[in-house]
């Protein structure tokens, strides 16, 4: 019983036929996939073979969507990277958020959060970042586009990944190539997640609760 529950159904493809960069091992794909079944969630479209990309995740109402997120990323073995202030790196949690995969960004430094960003796409053979363009859980008026200015300033594709409360599902549902027409991408994206059913209805941002009403 015990091993029919963690066995995978792998929904993910073989390293071997993989572009996107990969962390972790067998045990630590067993776990992360363990887990999601406990929970009663699968990933049902896997990441795509991309050795670059800009990940966004939504819709974003409680803290349970990055957990099952990184879940869901640790079951595919992906090596995903966040950005964070260089200042949380000093003293002993520094080797720990390296080893989770943050990466520093000077703030104070000439050249934004984009270009800094931007540099370690350039620097790198493969990078997957993780953003969240909402940037709160709770009902955000509007999403910040530094994600969509990143992508196009390092030539990669915007991945979008989701997770659907009532289908209990984690999915890498499409891929953006940003065309520089930073509305009509944007379109693109709001529609796919005004799709998805999230935690907390009520907590949904602005745009995309103002797409379901008109549904």
């Amino acid at each position: 019983m015990i091993a029919a529950l963690f066995a995978m159904d792998n929904p993910m493809s073989s390293p071997q036929d993989s572009d996107y960069p990969r962390r972790g091992n067998a045990f630590s794909r067993w776990l992360a996939g363990g887990f999601l079944r406990l929970a009663g969630w699968r990933v049902t479209n896997p990441m795509p073979a991309l050795p670059k990309a800009v990940i966004i995740g939504g819709p974003h109402t409680s803290n349970w969507d990055g957990i099952y997120t990184l879940a869901a990323m640790m079951q595919l073995g992906l090596d995903a990277h966040v950005m964070i202030k260089d200042s949380a790196f000093k003293g002993p949690f520094g080797s720990m958020l390296r080893w989770m995969g943050a990466l520093p960004i000077a703030r104070h430094k000439a050249g934004g959060v984009v270009e800094q960003t931007v540099a370690q796409f350039n620097s790198r053979d493969k990078l997957v970042m993780v953003v969240a363009p909402e940037g709160t859980r709770g009902g955000a008026t509007q999403w910040k586009t530094g994600f969509y200015r990143i992508a196009e300033q390092a030539g990669v594709p915007i991945v979008l990944a989701t997770a659907d409360y009532q289908k209990k599902e984690i999915t890498f549902a499409r891929v953006i190539e940003p065309c520089g027409d930073v509305e009509k991408d944007m379109a693109e994206i709001f529609e796919c997640y005004a799709s998805i059913h999230p935690r907390h209805p009520d907590k949904l941002s602005a745009p995309l609760k103002a797409l379901r009403e008109r549904r």
